[in-house]
């Protein structure tokens, strides 16, 4: 039997055995509306009064700010609301065609962790790429999952993004992955401060999948890397 890496040992204490709830918004949700429920919810878990959830949805098309964006790096700033928010990172954009998970995990009993919980939405991604064929990988010197492109000419482009924030030990925000956006959004922002790869979605790959496709890989994945 192959030994266990250091990297799937420290994986394995984000697994719990707590259910974690599931909710999927039936419309796409305003991104103040959104930030304001995760953060009532996220409250409320570290209180002990609420389940951990992950929470699927979609934004209208916006750009968001994280606490590391650049001025320069928001190109068109007139072409979607642009919102700050308290999430690490740069600029990343929402919008239709894309599935966002917003996170709501109480870390203290998943191993107070950050740079191993970040390692786990990394691995949930690439795990949830498989499923559709897809070879999803993480870069030591940039954020998100990348995906490499034959070419001519080769390249690597970024399909999911990453951002959390962590109050009380109980994380906010999460993923976005591309599944059918509009690629020609992205060119309104430096995605993630990352000037020199491009950005692609399971469809500009060649993959048809819907949204439900996704969330039901998202799902299967979700146990493998932090339990039920």
């Amino acid at each position: 039997m192959k030994p266990a890496s250091r990297t799937d040992l420290a994986l394995s204490s984000l697994r719990t055995s707590s259910p974690v709830a599931w909710e999927l918004a039936a419309a796409p949700v305003l991104y103040p509306q959104a930030v304001a429920a995760m953060e009532e919810r996220a409250a409320a878990i570290a209180e002990g009064e609420a389940q951990e959830l992950v929470w699927l949805l979609e934004h209208p098309p916006i750009y968001t700010a994280g606490t590391s964006a650049r001025a320069a790096d928001l190109v068109v700033p007139e072409r979607f609301p642009v919102y700050r928010t308290g999430r690490g990172g740069q600029f990343t954009y929402h919008g239709p065609g894309q599935r966002v998970a917003y996170v709501m995990l109480d870390l203290r009993r998943r191993g107070t962790d950050i740079r191993t919980f970040v390692a786990g939405l990394e691995r949930w991604l690439i795990l949830t790429l498989a499923s559709f064929g897809v070879v999803g990988e993480r870069r030591e010197d940039r954020v998100g999952i990348w995906v490499s492109r034959a070419g001519p000419p080769a390249r690597e482009d970024k399909i999911a993004a990453i951002g959390v924030r962590v109050r009380r030990w109980v994380s906010l925000h999460g993923i976005s992955l591309n599944v059918d956006p509009d690629l020609d959004h992205f060119a309104g922002i430096v995605p993630c401060g990352v000037r020199d790869h491009g950005v692609t979605s399971l469809a500009d790959l060649g993959i048809v999948a819907s949204l439900a496709d996704v969330d039901r890989a998202l799902r299967d994945s979700f146990v493998h890397v932090f339990g039920e």
